[in-house]
């Protein structure tokens, strides 16, 4: 899809069969859903009525529309001022999820309404009009029903032009027992009996704006709410499971000052009366920004002021910003087709952070944007099965599969740059004009381009473009010379793999037009100069730059690239990470860069991991937490050596000091950054065995356990991981007790993420069975299975086999979804033996997942990189830990 040759060096894979996918036809489109539901919590099916106000443009015997799982029992057309006419056949495409409504004579031109019964079944899938399980204070299972449209599934709920462009007002009707809150994208304006059954109420909601289908929602269920009014005058409430309102406070909080933010920062109204904030037991992705009634996992909603770590709080803080930004950016402006989805989600992912920042400067998030979302997009990026920004797709199970790190992480980063290139003050006018011009319609990239290239007078379609419509990014190579007071830098760009420089020259050799920045160590935090590289090379000349300063390109860490230095600048900039001049974003990102051209056979590792000794007097969390992520990879790299434990050492040795200072409880003074190092440092000592720490974890957990002294929330993932990775059937047996117990998702999701690291074969054994049990919500298995995978050698081959051997049971139940992706890479990505790669393909051409199909690709391209890796650099590696430890001649 979108490469013209599929190779992952030496493994072929067939291209898939491409269905010939079609849009809709345009003959009958509508203009306004009257809806009626009637779900049934107990049997778990509903009823609907739908009379639609449509438009005829060309007579027409037949309607085309999109149904999937539901059962039409009339359907008749009435012409305005005409007679009724009953349709003769239904006639389903199951596969394309579509129905044909066949009438007797021709629909004649102009205005009529549109008529059918239907039923359909509340699923278990977490998409369409679905039950999400809960429990009552008393113990009793009981089911909410909610829904989950996006990318196409409105249609498995009522039969509709499920197509972003097909835009229409809704007038919504929910026939609900009348115990439970019903909520919809509107407010109530009507409330009452149902004549036909009194203990169910009818519940009318307001008109919406004109909207797209795959933003429409309901929700029928059991809630507590906290409400507030922003600034502007919108009422907010957060809907939160019974007996939990106080933990709905952050997020309304977040919310009431993140409206007026973006109501200032574009310059336009939220254009709804109310919007709700709501929590859902059971929810396959993070958030849903469904218009006016945005629906959460809880844990991405849900803050409880003693037991949630400050990880949490960001976590939530990030997910309202997106949700919310997408009120304007994709709700009130839609992408065209799912092909500019990049552009809901992309900028969405940028934003948040800038909303964020708004809040609450004290999280430094920018440089977390760095850590988070830059680099897991460049390492993506720099496969061979990767792909454009913009895809071109058109059945369901292509477009589910684009919901990834592309089009979130690159998305933003790319939005980022362009930001950053344009200036804050001409992207906001160019923004504005963009919402202005297409609200209530939609758009396509080149839109946004258009209008921020009339507010810039830079050539902004001529630069984004090569970062959108190709794949991958550029590996910007530097040497300099000194001609007197001036500094002679030569810059070339050329495409960066991650299976290292392509020998002989391609055709065609891609390029980007890449803006590029420069600073030097006069003033690293200020751009000397700019220069948009748009050609192969070029020479850059920067006047009166002291011999002995350094120079730095991409300050702030910017440009979506890599970059390789000589080795005399990189030389001059090391001492910058020591002693602190350059930026933390900067020390941040040199390190990745190295670490990434270590990976890719362009430098040794050992060059790496001497660099990483130079930052023994880090401070900063986010450069940590990057440094970690790194040997993490080296170190799952070296599981499969018989030198795991001297990786494990160099670990010990340069966490050890940072790990003293800041010792285990929390100073006063102290904040949200703290804490955050805190947690990632303990967790990294005593995962990788250091002494005096597992001890105090297992004091510390003891106490825990027994009630004498509960941790605080911010070292509980850390303890846990800790005593699990050196603790028996014991301890396993304490933690799956404390899971039980737990009364927050947020603790049980903690505790799930590091059971995986629980050692004995057996155990672990016990753990994957665990994951598949009634105690963990559908949507947290994959964490479990992952957690299990990612810990040890023994639980990655584990956990391949669990996935294997459950594989019926494990597609079934997420489908098409994005999750059934994410599964597969945290199962198989850390294989490095090119005969797993052949394993792993084989089994999924016998085991079809069209939503995860590029993913199996690059999971199989990155475990014959891991391999070439480890063949190349391995013995280099152990021979420089062996002699790190030895005592000097």
């Amino acid at each position: 899809k979108g490469h013209h040759h599929n190779m992952v060096r030496g493994v072929t894979f067939p291209m898939p069969e491409r269905r010939p996918f079609v849009r809709l036809p345009t003959d009958v489109y509508p203009v306004n859903y009257g809806l009626r539901l009637k779900p049934d919590l107990i049997d778990f099916t509903f009823e609907g009525k739908l009379e639609a106000a449509v438009e005829v443009t060309q007579g027409t015997n037949q309607i085309v529309m999109n149904c999937a799982d539901i059962d039409i029992i009339t359907a008749s057309f009435v012409p305005e001022g005409g007679d009724e006419i009953n349709a003769t056949g239904f006639n389903y495409q199951n596969e394309d999820e579509k129905v044909t409504l066949c009438f007797p004579s021709t629909l004649q031109k102009g205005a009529g309404s549109l008529k059918i019964d239907f039923v359909g079944e509340l699923n278990d899938k977490m998409k369409g009009f679905y039950r999400s399980k809960y429990m009552t204070a008393s113990g009793e299972i009981r089911y909410a029903a909610v829904t989950q449209f996006e990318a196409t599934d409105a249609r498995r709920a009522f039969p509709c032009w499920d197509e972003p462009a097909i835009k229409a007002t809704f007038d919504i009707t929910l026939i609900v027992p009348k115990d439970r809150i019903s909520l919809s994208n509107m407010n109530v304006v009507d409330r009452k009996p149902y004549p036909e059954d009194h203990s169910l109420v009818e519940v009318k909601f307001a008109t919406t704006p004109i909207m797209s289908t795959y933003l429409v929602a309901f929700v029928i269920g059991e809630y507590d709410f906290v409400e507030s009014q922003s600034s502007d005058g919108v009422t907010v409430r957060v809907y939160t499971p019974v007996g939990k309102a106080e933990q709905g406070k952050f997020a309304l909080e977040v919310a009431t000052k993140t409206l007026p933010f973006y109501k200032d920062y574009f310059h336009v109204p939220y254009p709804l009366p109310k919007i709700d904030l709501i929590a859902i037991a059971d929810f396959a992705a993070g958030a849903m920004e469904n218009w006016g009634l945005v629906t959460y996992r809880e844990t991405a909603l849900l803050i409880d002021p003693k037991n949630s770590c400050a990880s949490s709080r960001q976590w939530v803080a990030l997910v309202v910003g997106h949700e919310l930004a997408h009120q304007w950016f994709g709700n009130l402006v839609t992408m065209e087709w799912w092909t500019h989805l990049w552009l809901n989600e992309g900028f969405a992912s940028w934003i948040e952070y800038l909303c964020v920042d708004h809040c609450f400067p004290e999280y430094d998030i920018w440089t977390q944007f760095v850590s988070a979302d830059y680099t897991r997009a460049l390492d993506l990026d720099a496969l061979d099965n990767s792909h454009p920004i913009e895809v071109d797709v058109g059945h369901p199970s292509e477009v589910d599969e684009i919901f990834d790190a592309i089009s979130y992480s690159k998305g933003a980063s790319v939005i980022r740059m362009l930001h950053n290139y344009i200036g804050d003050e001409d992207f906001r006018t160019g923004m504005n004009a963009y919402l202005l011009k297409f609200q209530h319609k939609n758009a396509s990239t080149e839109d946004l381009w258009e209008c921020l290239e009339q507010a810039s007078g830079k050539p902004i379609a001529a630069v984004m473009n090569s970062w959108t419509k190709q794949m991958g990014f550029p590996i910007i190579v530097v040497d300099q010379e000194q001609h007197g007071s001036d500094r002679v830098l030569k810059i070339s760009q050329k495409k960066f793999c991650a299976s290292g420089p392509r020998n002989g020259t391609y055709e065609n050799c891609p390029n980007w037009m890449v803006p590029i920045s420069i600073c030097t160590s006069e003033d690293p935090s200020c751009t000397k100069m700019k220069v948009l590289l748009d050609q192969p090379e070029t020479t850059v000349n920067i006047t009166n730059v002291a011999p002995d300063h350094w120079i730095k390109i991409n300050p702030g860490t910017v440009g979506f690239y890599r970059i390789q230095y000589s080795s005399a600048m990189l030389e001059s900039l090391l001492p910058g990470i020591r002693d602190l001049t350059l930026l933390p974003v900067d020390r941040l990102g040199l390190q990745n860069d190295l670490f990434s051209l270590a990976r890719a056979g362009m430098i040794s590792t050992v060059e790496v991991l001497k660099v990483m000794e130079a930052f023994v007097n880090e401070p900063n969390y986010t450069v940590w937490s990057d440094l970690s992520c790194n040997l993490g990879v080296l170190s799952s790299l070296l599981s499969h050596t018989d030198f795991h434990e001297d990786i494990q050492e160099f670990i010990r040795d340069l966490f050890t000091p940072i790990g003293m200072k800041l010792g285990w409880d929390s100073k006063t003074g102290e904040g949200h950054l703290d804490a955050l190092l805190r947690g990632l440092v303990l967790g990294k000592l005593g995962k990788a065995g250091h002494k005096a720490t597992l001890e105090e974890a297992r004091r510390r957990f003891k106490e825990h356990v027994e009630g004498k002294q509960i941790l605080p929330a911010d070292l509980r993932s850390p303890v846990y991981l800790t005593v699990l990775k050196h603790g028996d059937s014991t301890t396993l047996d304490t933690m799956l007790k404390l899971h039980k117990q737990a009364d927050m998702q947020e603790e049980k999701n903690r505790i799930e993420r590091v059971l995986g690291a629980i050692p004995a074969p057996d155990l672990i054994q016990r753990v994957l069975n665990f994951a598949l049990s009634e105690e963990v919500r559908p949507q947290d298995t994959v964490s479990v299975i992952g957690g299990v995978a990612g810990s040890s050698k023994q639980g990655r081959k584990a956990a391949w086999k669990f996935v294997k051997d459950n594989w019926e049971e494990l597609h079934n139940r997420y489908q098409g979804g994005f999750l059934i992706s994410r599964l597969i890479k945290l199962t198989v990505d850390g294989f490095a033996i090119d005969k797993m790669a052949a394993e792993v393909k084989s089994f999924f051409e016998s085991h079809h997942a069209p939503a995860a199909e590029r993913t199996v690709q690059q999971c199989c391209e990155n475990i014959l990189l891991n391999a070439t890796w480890l063949k190349r650099d391995a013995d280099h590696i152990h021979q420089y830990l062996l002699q790190r430890k030895a005592p000097p001649v």
